[in-house]
């Protein structure tokens, strides 16, 4: 459904048209730009815009279908953006992520938001109080989603560096349930790796499409405040990529200690079983020989013979566990 639908003429919102033909109309009359916000919309939705703005039909494909990596194409006439937000979920301590795709072209900017972050009200609403930047178009109001995108990941990040924290401490405190978290980590921080890792590529090609003339393509054309902003998005997403990379390595190192640490108890299992056995059959042994029953056995028939035998059964078996004491196998 249509969330929200303007046409701005010099950076300030002039019409709130009610359907997609009028906003047509006005646009062409007015010589602004429209952003329209979608958010889930149905096949038969989504085909009206198409038809409107001309659409490349491969994009309206994508932008249906979901699921998209993270990217940027270019047709014709369009440029469409696949973006993937995401947020932390404190009370469960895992990542959702969304999808939000995004058409730029001469004249318009249309969103479409298949989750419920990020807040592209609150994008809008920013960008109406500096009518100064959206007055540069299409461009601006494609900026503004993209740092929203980004600075949404900044919570996401530290939520996760928290998570790989507690893991630190789980490791040491023989917790059964770590390998299964290492293991959920991992794959939310690929996930997120997928999502931010592309964001790269699409913010170094729109800063180039700003230095070469105005087009369909790069509609803004060269504009020196705009490839600054987008340099600094540029900026965050690099810092972030560089701690997202470092969560991957810690998880790593993390599940090499647990798999250590699980093989030392192994170890230390091991060498228990194996100095109380040791010990148990030293006692099995003497008794075995002196069970055998040969006729001329001269402790068979000495007084102390019985005493002795108990005697150095339980003095073999205190040596040895003694020695085992000692190398801590005990």
């Amino acid at each position: 459904m249509i969330v929200d639908n303007a046409v701005y003429v010099a950076g300030r919102r002039t019409a709130d048209p009610e359907s997609l033909d009028e906003t047509f109309e006005v646009l062409r009359a007015r010589q602004g730009f429209a952003w329209i916000g979608l958010y889930r919309p149905t096949p038969e939705e989504l085909d009206a815009v198409t038809r409107e703005f001309d659409l490349p039909a491969l994009a309206v494909e994508d932008a249906l279908a979901g699921h998209q990596r993270a990217k940027m194409e270019k047709y014709g006439t369009a440029t469409f953006f696949a973006l993937r937000p995401a947020r932390y979920l404190d009370a469960e301590e895992r990542v959702e992520f969304g999808e939000v795709h995004l058409f730029l072209g001469e004249d318009f900017l249309i969103s479409v938001r298949h989750a419920e972050s990020p807040d592209l009200g609150q994008v809008r609403r920013r960008m109406e109080a500096d009518p100064g930047l959206l007055a540069k178009g299409p461009l601006a109001a494609l900026y503004a989603v993209l740092d929203q995108v980004v600075d949404e990941y900044a919570p996401v990040v530290a939520g996760v560096e928290n998570d790989i924290d507690e893991i630190e401490d789980q490791l040491f405190n023989g917790d059964q349930e770590v390998s299964r978290r290492i293991y959920e980590l991992s794959r939310e921080v690929m996930a997120l790796q997928r999502a931010v890792h592309p964001l790269v590529d699409v913010l170094e090609s729109l800063r180039d499409d700003l230095d070469r003339p105005a087009g369909p393509q790069h509609p803004a054309g060269s504009d020196e405040e705009l490839r600054d902003d987008f340099r600094d998005v540029h900026d965050h997403v690099l810092r972030i990529t560089d701690r997202v990379d470092s969560f991957r390595q810690l998880l790593q190192n993390a599940l090499m200690t647990h798999a250590t640490l699980v093989s030392q108890d192994q170890n230390n299992e091991i060498k228990k079983i194996s100095s109380w056995a040791a010990i148990l059959f030293t006692p099995t042994l003497v008794g075995t020989i002196y069970g055998m029953n040969f006729e001329y056995m001269p402790e068979l028939h000495w007084v102390l013979g019985y005493p002795f035998a108990m005697g150095l059964m339980l003095a073999l078996g205190f040596a040895l566990y003694t020695v085992f004491k000692r190398k801590g196998w005990l």
